[in-house]
């Protein structure tokens, strides 16, 4: 059965002709890169390709296929930094980026908006017969959602006397965003940031800075922090604890000493580590004199921290901490093995529809 959608072509990626070869040198402050956020040193450096666990900046202009009408979730124009192949953004446009040089131009390029293609396995010709037979007594028409026996949603495409279309793809299947990109600037992210048995695959020193909290259940809080400018990377997971590697399962038993945490990975040059920890007690609220809970969770695993990574963010969070008076239960101490949550966890809000654009002021919602 011929498909009753036609999916936009892909792209051509394309590299700007005034590329300089990869191993040529060029000074830090080469005319090419913006001077807000980069680093205006006059020293010489190797151009760097793009990898998983980098920084990368870009200069992006992304434009939805105009047969698809959606709010996008994330920024699609300007200039943006974040972690290569750690969520965010679309994953379609971590893989363009992926191998790319600094100074590359990938222009016009068709990537997926998210739901994936067409899966023409998920269409079908029902005899019209049958239909009523299942359905008697309901009125379908083009349009009509129809849940079948298993579970499986799906939508009336098109009808005649004697059959009936329906398709169970996602409604926003096809959509693409034509995507234009500059890859402006590749940089290290701290070693910190990523799980001990991968730290020396990355390199110690940085520019970057890491910071950790435990605001509750990890998923409203990462989706905050997501949204503020100079944050270039989030992720969730478990910390405090005595039990190597544990699961989200046995962290809710509240047996292992973990708790619910978010790591962010930030430009210091555009965001402070006290503007992090204002935006942490903002969203605890007066929760942050209860013991061992946030909101209506409640338990070990939900009890609030801040958990510094050195001496200058132990004295700014001792500070900020005094300013609430005597009852505070938030604890403080020092950072300890952070474990990565599950990947279903991992930016969990994004994925389940609510805005991690900068500065997006929609009110978070804590489930997807």
């Amino acid at each position: 059965m011929s498909s009753h959608r036609s999916l936009p072509l892909r792209g051509e990626i394309s590299l700007a002709s005034s590329l300089v070869p990869q191993d040529q040198e060029y000074p830090d402050d080469h005319p090419s890169f913006p001077t807000s956020s980069l680093s205006s040193s006059s020293t010489r450096r190797r151009k760097r390709t793009a990898k998983k666990g980098d920084i990368v900046t870009v200069q992006l202009h992304m434009e939805l296929d105009p047969d698809y009408a959606i709010e996008p979730l994330f920024d699609l124009h300007g200039q943006h930094s974040f972690l290569l192949e750690y969520g965010n953004y679309l994953p379609d446009l971590h893989k363009l980026l992926l191998q790319q040089p600094e100074g590359s131009s990938l222009t016009n390029v068709s990537i997926d908006a998210g739901w994936g293609v067409v899966n023409s396995d998920l269409m079908a010709t029902l005899p019209m017969e049958d239909v009523r037979q299942k359905f008697h007594g309901t009125e379908i028409q083009v349009g009509t959602s129809l849940y079948m026996k298993s579970g499986v949603s799906c939508v009336v495409t098109e009808m005649s006397e004697d059959s009936l279309m329906i398709d169970a793809n996602h409604p926003l299947a096809g959509a693409t965003y034509d995507t234009t990109v500059e890859l402006l600037r590749v940089e290290s992210a701290p070693s910190t940031f990523f799980p001990k048995e991968e730290e020396e695959q990355h390199e110690t020193s940085s520019r970057y800075q890491v910071a950790t909290f435990a605001l509750g259940c990890f998923w409203g809080g990462e989706l905050e922090f997501m949204r503020l400018y100079g944050v270039v990377g989030t992720k969730v997971g478990y910390t405090q604890g005595h039990v190597p590697h544990p699961t989200y399962d046995q962290v809710c038993d509240g047996n292992t000493g973990h708790t619910e945490a978010i790591m962010v990975l930030y430009d210091p040059d555009i965001i402070t580590y006290e503007q992090l920890l204002l935006t942490a007690t903002d969203r605890l609220g007066d929760d942050i004199y209860l013991m061992n809970q946030v909101g209506y969770d409640q338990g070990n695993q939900y009890r609030h921290g801040i958990y510094y990574h050195d001496e200058n963010q132990q004295n700014t969070a001792i500070r900020i901490l005094k300013r609430f008076g005597k009852g505070v239960k938030t604890e403080l101490k020092p950072a300890r093995e952070f474990y990565n949550a599950e990947d279903y966890h991992q930016q969990y809000l994004l994925k389940g529809g609510q805005s991690a654009k900068k500065n997006a002021s929609e009110y978070i919602r804590c489930y997807g």
